[in-house]
């Protein structure tokens, strides 16, 4: 089974367009998981343009679905998930004012940092997966950082999927066998639709779980939150 874990930035971002609190993140977060997503992730970034570290602590409170904090491992981010204890921690490479995720780890040159930041993690009983892309030596290297799960980077399948299929999704296939091997578990996320999850799903072995913000709230405002959720789950079947 792969799980859905819907992004809710956007609705953050919306919300702060205005001030106040509509829409609100929380609520969103709660509606998410009662229609169905078997999970919520969060991005919080340093000027909190989007998700606030306030909305972070307040939403693990309230969803009993798995919570997952992605982030640019910074003093203040660690503080903050160590406080709060998530299901899961996403490592990305992100510097404050990337607009957003837009690479992968250098495992080989990160892995002594990474190394570190994993292992204090996983010391307070959270699972760890680090963003990278689908170089097989980079899959090795990210494999003796410690981490629990890698997370691919899926962006450059995205822009090729309607072109060429079958050649967007080889290097990915390739990735995941090889992630497979390490024994490290696999996530995929960035760029993913309505349009192309179908054929990523079915290709990729092992594939444990997606995360999916921008392009599901997109289209939750054509086809309304629930009805969009139902429709990116049955992508997963």
């Amino acid at each position: 089974m792969t799980r859905l874990s819907v992004n809710i930035n956007k609705i953050a971002t919306l919300r702060n367009a205005r001030g106040g609190n509509i829409p609100s993140v929380l609520e969103a977060s709660k509606d998410c998981e009662r229609f169905g997503a078997q999970g919520i992730t969060v991005h919080p970034r340093p000027d909190e343009r989007h998700i606030r570290y306030r909305d972070v602590r307040d939403i693990r409170g309230t969803i009993t679905t798995e919570f997952n904090i992605e982030g640019y491992p910074s003093e203040s981010f660690l503080e903050l998930v160590r406080e709060v204890i998530p299901h899961q921690v996403t490592l990305v490479p992100d510097p404050p004012g990337t607009l957003t995720s837009n690479q992968g780890w250098d495992a080989n040159k990160n892995k002594d940092f990474l190394k570190k930041v994993i292992r204090g993690l996983q010391d307070n009983g959270i699972r760890t997966s680090i963003f990278i892309e689908t170089d097989i030596e980079n899959i090795v290297h990210a494999a003796e950082t410690g981490t629990d799960r890698v997370e691919l980077y899926t962006e450059p399948y995205a822009r090729d999927y309607p072109t060429n299929p079958e050649k967007a999704i080889e290097p990915f296939i390739r990735a995941a066998e090889k992630v497979g091997e390490t024994g490290m578990g696999l996530n995929a996320g960035h760029d993913l639709n309505l349009d192309n999850l179908n054929y990523f799903y079915v290709n990729i072995p092992g594939l444990l779980e997606v995360s999916i913000g921008h392009a599901l709230i997109a289209d939750a405002l054509y086809y309304g939150l629930e009805n969009t959720i139902q429709l990116y789950l049955r992508q997963l079947k």
